[in-house]
């Protein structure tokens, strides 16, 4: 009897460590991840959200230690999650950049609301992220994350450190991706605000003595936020096809 309980007590203590290992780094991700690790969701939901992933990848999860957890993995697999999350942070500041290039480009910058971040953005950066946010949720972020933690094991093994040249390039790739994909989002204001600014040049030359600021800023507003309207379903859509790349392959260059 004694002997049996040493035994199971051996296998229980062993598996703690191996979830333990897993915890270190999925609760290093989730710290950064979208949606789950905003400053809006208080720190114990946020915690036991870290838990919860860690129990759905440790089964997924080989070579994990089972004796002791060397020092190593501390600093390597922390490393590791903050790297994952950081890597999907740049989704929601792809859409905090749209947000801020398109409302400079249609003289709406100036108008703050509630933000879904610490981060203080105009009103059209708030309305994508928590857009995007909800979408994404809504199409199985929980579970394309889950893949994605376990994905990661594959590409960096337990224990294994990644190499800075390597976590400078794909993070040099992953920044230089994520302006693109902002400003390709934000690409029909920038085409309105030129547009805008032709027209307003041209009518001023015709006509000096009409103060075409007055007329223009009505105009651009009222555009600006009926374009926003029109093109905000299809700039989610298209952020969500990104989103969805980066998760199946957060390692590769596919998004």
């Amino acid at each position: 009897m004694v002997a049996a309980l040493l035994e199971l007590e051996a296998q229980m203590r062993g598996q703690m460590i191996g979830l333990f290992a897993v915890f270190l780094r999925v609760g290093a991700a989730m710290a950064l991840m979208p949606g789950f690790g905003e400053q809006a969701v208080p720190m114990r939901v946020r915690l036991g959200l870290a838990v919860a992933f860690s129990l759905v990848v440790w089964p997924l999860v080989p070579g994990l230690p089972a004796d002791a957890l060397p020092a190593r993995y501390f600093f390597s697999e922390t490393i590791a999650g903050l790297s994952l999350g950081l890597f999907f942070r740049l989704f929601v500041i792809v859409l905090q950049l749209a947000g801020s290039i398109a409302a400079q480009a249609t003289s709406l910058s100036q108008i703050f609301g509630g933000s879904a971040t610490p981060d203080p953005m105009p009103a059209f950066g708030n309305l994508l992220v928590v857009g995007g946010l909800a979408l994404a949720m809504q199409a199985g972020l929980h579970v394309k994350l889950a893949l994605a933690l376990v994905d990661s094991y594959r590409a960096v093994p337990p224990g294994t450190l990644p190499s800075g040249a390597d976590l400078a390039e794909w993070g040099t790739a992953g920044i230089s991706r994520a302006f693109a994909t902002a400003f390709s989002l934000s690409a029909p204001f920038l085409i309105v605000s030129v547009l805008y600014n032709l027209a307003l040049g041209a009518i001023n030359r015709a006509m000096p003595q009409l103060l075409v600021a007055f007329v223009g800023a009505p105009a651009i507003t009222l555009g600006g936020l009926m374009l926003i309207a029109l093109a905000a379903p299809f700039l989610l859509v298209l952020w969500l096809g990104r989103l969805d790349a980066g998760l199946s392959d957060p390692f590769g260059g596919a998004w």
